[in-house]
């Protein structure tokens, strides 16, 4: 349990040091009105409180992911603890920060508008299409993923429970966002809490320890390459662009800047925390990485959720351990389709006060959504997975033009970004769904692109900076 609890220690010291120099960084300003205030409309623009908004926050960002990745790539080892801590301290919650507070800045706007704001009007467009897309995937994995943990828990047909976690996420995405969201995700938050502690202390309680190993590294039993995959599928928990489509709702109900690094910042490091919980209790719980391959290929990471939480917990507190992972995706899936609401509504510039005109969005929203479900569960999970990292490069890069614009440490972003960069186009140069090139040849094109990618950051920069255009703070 050393390596767990250094690699808790590191992520609460990242946020205590890291997350303050970044907060300091970009310029928190406790004296500036929030759109909160100056844009106050009873629907999604409306004060909550700081504790409700990290709650909230922490649940909209913690879906499937900080548990199926990290179970799946810890057939790696503890080298995925490490890719958890660094990802989450040194990218994730730096993109997480940025996407909420650049969006507070812009007057609650959307990731396409921020990302516009500094990358240009092609990268606005292309940001469109391409977040809403992510958006219907993430809420089409997010109802047929706990729906099948239900059925495992309960008996009732999938497609009743379907049914059930469709017309909950319909109301919450048209209801003002303190009728559900605001009410129900405390609660939530609770369960959430006991299912992570509890499991932990019963682990350690019950003397399981890693696997009997002397390197950080295993060799995954199905011959997967570390390289770029772990980095892909462990997203949530490390670094996701998932997380930049949910920030802005938090943006539009923030009271004060003050509190923009414990709920953008804070809250990835949470979900760190939720990461490693779940990637040790997948290292720890099986004897050996061929054991959790075994029960993976036999019912795939919600049947080792089932199996941790029920022996660590027996039956009652295997119940409540599973309803906190089934709540998990139910909590981003509501927001991700109220995200792609008010995309399409910034979009069309089509006001959300009135229920008709939300409805109008919605309903052809979720009609696309089920469409998209009818399609193999894990054909969409792993477009999901190279979708979401490459919206977050995205949003790093877009973070990073906002610092340099302004003369200010762009290499906190810029670092992560070219980084992503190299492991986003890796992954599509190599695998079955992009071009499948060897490893060696989509390495070299990932470190190609990147390089040119940053050639083009830093013209893009100096092409302002002789026209004269460099942004003064944002109004």
């Amino acid at each position: 349990m050393i390596i767990f609890f250094a690699s808790v220690a590191a992520l609460i010291i990242g946020y205590l040091v890291y997350g303050a120099f970044i907060d300091r960084l970009f310029g928190a300003d406790p004296n500036r009105k929030t759109p909160a205030e100056t844009m106050q409309d009873g629907v999604d623009y409306l004060e909550l409180p700081p504790w409700k908004i990290f709650l909230i926050q922490l649940l909209n960002i913690a879906g499937l992911g900080p548990i199926f990745g990290p179970i799946l790539g810890a057939l790696y080892g503890p080298v995925a603890l490490v890719w958890i801590v660094l990802g989450a301290i040194f990218a994730g919650a730096v993109h997480d920060y940025f996407s909420g507070m650049l969006s507070v800045r812009y007057n609650g706007q959307s990731v396409p508008d921020v990302v516009g704001q500094n990358l240009g009007m092609l990268f606005k467009q292309f940001m469109r299409g391409f977040s809403v897309i992510l958006l219907i995937l993430v809420g089409v994995v997010f109802f047929l993923g706990p729906a099948e943990l239900l059925q495992n828990l309960t008996g009732i047909d999938v497609k009743i429970l379907v049914g059930i976690i469709l017309a909950y996420y319909f109301l919450a995405t048209i209801l003002p966002i303190d009728k559900i969201i605001g009410r129900v995700y405390p609660i939530f938050g609770a369960i959430l809490i006991f299912m992570a502690v509890g499991l932990m202390t019963m682990l350690i309680a019950k003397g399981y320890d890693f696997y009997p190993q002397r390197t950080l590294v295993n060799v995954n039993p199905q011959n997967l390459p570390l390289w770029p995959l772990m980095f892909i599928t462990i997203a949530c928990g490390a670094v996701s662009g998932f997380h930049a489509t949910q920030s802005p709702l938090m943006a539009r109900c923030l009271p004060n800047e003050k509190y923009g690094r414990s709920v953008f910042y804070g809250s990835m490091i949470a979900e760190g925390v939720i990461a490693l919980i779940w990637c040790t209790l997948a290292i720890s719980f099986f004897h050996t990485p061929e054991m959790l391959n075994k029960v993976l290929g036999e019912g795939g990471p919600g049947l080792v959720v089932n199996q941790v939480s029920t022996t660590l917990l027996g039956p009652f507190g295997g119940v409540l351990a599973i309803i906190g992972v089934v709540l998990l995706p139910i909590t981003s899936g509501d927001t991700a389709f109220r995200s792609a609401r008010l995309i399409l509504a910034d979009t069309f510039q089509l006001s959300q006060v009135e229920p008709v005109k939300r409805l109008l969005i919605a309903v052809p929203l979720f009609a696309v959504g089920f469409i998209i479900s009818l399609s193999e569960f894990g054909i969409i999970w792993r477009y999901f997975g190279w979708a979401n990292q490459t919206l977050a490069t995205v949003v790093l890069w877009a973070a990073a033009m906002y610092l340099l614009k302004h003369g200010k440490l762009h290499w906190v972003a810029s670092i992560p970004a070219t980084f992503m960069t190299v492991v986003v186009v890796t992954f599509l140069a190599n695998s079955g769904i992009g071009f499948g090139l060897p490893m060696n040849v989509s390495t070299s094109i990932g470190l190609g692109v990147a390089f040119v990618v940053v050639v083009a950051f830093f013209n893009k920069a100096r092409m302002l900076r002789i026209q004269g255009k460099e942004f003064g703070e944002p109004q």
